[in-house]
This record gives structure tokens, C-alpha cells and sequence, in this order.
């Protein structure tokens, strides 16, 4: 099967036409070939077009967005994504989440209504000095290809995470069950898996949980701070502030548990050499219970004993 022609404009390159070259590559399953060029015969020729040739009509796969007969708020990537969705080749949750998270700010960049956000690491920004690299036409045809492959890879990411959050769903929701039938505010899973999506999506943010447990990829288990929200700018329960920034022996020495490696100053996350290490850890602590002294932050740490006969 001969590979589908693309066409985009020749010279300095954006966001929004890179974005969309790596859309096609990854989500319409075929090969692709890919001209730059401004000659209209050649434009006509071609199966795709995006970001050249002044016409928008995703029905004849041509997606430019500079003619004054388009009045609308998207790019070319806005464009691309949109007909991706409609003929079925990525998914609506999908589409909605990349449109939401990428797109739109690309679209909106590259039509003048925002600025690409001079302070912080941005798509339309990295992408811009990507350009600035090339010093003539063959350069700038290269670089193209190299700014593309950066987004291709960013977006076989995000596939990877969709399908893998996807996978997590149906052990997510059990042991968030499993969880509240057992009283206990830990969540425990028997592998890592990509569960804050499904967490939040179920009702997690009003779940009485405040921690995951869960193996790591070096051996140890990793004791995680529940975010207080979707975007992950705290924790429902901080970890006890006497274990802040501490590791291996003393840290074990304050948690009261061989095998404690480490845990971050911020108060997140935990690391232990066992499964037994951190449940103990936790039952030590009363952390599968509501906040009380210092698991909460507060007060210093009173033996177990006495936590239990807390109110």
C-alpha cells in the first residue's frame, strides 16, 4: 500500500503544524509522506494537508486555518484532532484529554489569543526553539522531523498512559472497596499500577483514604500520599513529620521499623525494604486510622499502645 502524502508549508515551523503531523503518525495507523511545500499542484495532490493550501474541509483531509473564510478558534492541531475523533481513530475520552491538556493551548498560542508562557517550559515554546536552529530550507525540513518525533514520542506516552490507567481501573475500584471494608486508609495494591485517574473519576476525592501502598520496580514498597485533589498540588495526609528527610537508619531509628529507606522532606512519600517493613510502619504509626498526633503533623508520636486508646 503506497503511503499517504501530506502536505504542510516549507520554512519556520509552529506548534500547531507539528502537533498535528505527529497526531496522524501515531493515531491513523498509516505510513506516511511528507512534503513541505507552498506549490499548490502539489498541495492538491496530496491526501492530507495541514496548516497550507487555504481551504479547511476535513471531509477532503485539508486543514488550514489562515484563510479569512475560517473564522473559528482552532489550528491545524485543533483541526487534525477533531477529524481523528470523528473517524474513530483515537477514542473520545482520549480526544477530549489531549484537547483539554495540549491542543487547545496550542490552538490558541499559535492564533494569537495567548502568549506561550514565557517562564515556564511550554509544547509551542519548546517547539519554537527547535526552529530556531535551522539556517536554511533543508535545515529547517530536518528539524521539522526531529520536532515532530519529540511530539510522536510525548503522544505514544499519553497512549501508554491511557491504556494503562485503563488496565488499572477494575483493581483500582477493588482494592478502594477492599480499603473501606476493612476500615483501613490505606489502599494496597499487588503492583504499581497507573491509579489516580480511576481514583478520582470513582469518588477517591471523597474516598476515606489517605494512603497507596504498593511494590516499586527495585524491590522495595513505596507508602504514597493520596493527592488532595486532581491536580496534585498536596495530600490529603501529610506522612509524620518526624520522618521528613530522613532515611535508612535513622530513619528506621525514628519510624521504630527495620527496613525503613527513606522519606521525602515534603512529607509524600515513603520508601521500605518489605511489604512487612511498611505495614508495620504503618500499624506503629496508626496510619490505616483518622489522623490523630503525629501522623496528622501535629504533636509528637505516642507509643502504639496509647493510640489505640485514643478517642
Amino acid at each position: 500500500m503506497s503511503p499517504l502524502r501530506v502536505a504542510t508549508h516549507p520554512g519556520p515551523f509552529h506548534a500547531d503544524e507539528v502537533f498535528a503531523y505527529a497526531l496522524l503518525r501515531v493515531f491513523l495507523g498509516a505510513e506516511l509522506e511528507l512534503v513541505r511545500t507552498r506549490d499548490l499542484r502539489l498541495i492538491a495532490q496530496a491526501d492530507l494537508a495541514i496548516d497550507v493550501g487555504g481551504e479547511y474541509d476535513a471531509c477532503r483531509g485539508r486543514f488550514d486555518h489562515h484563510q479569512r473564510s475560517y473564522q473559528g478558534p482552532l489550528s491545524s492541531a485543533g483541526m487534525v484532532l477533531n477529524w481523528l475523533e470523528h473517524t474513530g481513530k483515537l477514542s473520545g475520552p482520549l480526544a477530549a484529554q489531549l484537547r483539554k491538556d495540549w491542543v487547545e493551548y496550542i490552538d490558541a498560542v499559535d492564533n494569537g489569543r495567548r502568549h506561550a508562557s514565557p517562564h515556564v517550559p511550554c509544547i509551542s515554546a519548546i517547539i519554537a526553539a527547535l526552529a530556531e536552529q535551522a539556517h536554511s530550507p533543508a535545515d529547517f525540513d530536518r528539524h521539522f522531523l526531529e520536532a515532530a518525533s519529540l511530539c510522536e514520542g510525548v503522544l505514544r506516552g499519553l497512549l501508554a498512559v491511557e491504556h494503562r490507567s485503563q488496565e488499572a481501573k477494575s483493581a483500582v475500584l477493588a482494592a478502594m472497596r477492599d480499603a473501606e471494608t476493612k476500615g483501613s486508609r490505606v489502599i494496597v495494591f499487588d503492583r504499581h499500577y497507573k491509579w489516580k485517574r480511576a481514583y478520582f473519576e470513582h469518588g477517591g476525592g471523597h474516598h476515606p483514604s489517605d494512603y497507596v501502598l504498593f511494590p516499586d520496580d527495585e524491590g522495595g514498597w513505596r507508602l504514597l500520599g493520596i493527592p488532595d485533589d486532581t491536580q496534585g498540588l498536596g495530600v490529603k495526609r501529610p506522612l509524620p513529620a518526624e520522618w521528613a528527610g530522613l532515611s535508612d537508619d535513622e530513619l528506621s531509628q525514628v519510624v521504630g521499623v527495620t527496613g525503613a529507606m527513606f522519606c521525602h522532606k515534603n512529607r509524600f512519600l515513603a520508601v521500605f525494604s518489605s511489604e512487612a517493613a511498611a505495614r508495620d510502619a504503618i500499624d506503629r504509626w496508626g496510619l490505616s486510622r483518622g489522623p490523630i498526633g503525629a501522623a496528622s503533623g501535629g504533636s509528637p508520636p505516642v507509643p502504639p499502645i496509647e493510640r489505640v486508646l485514643q478517642p
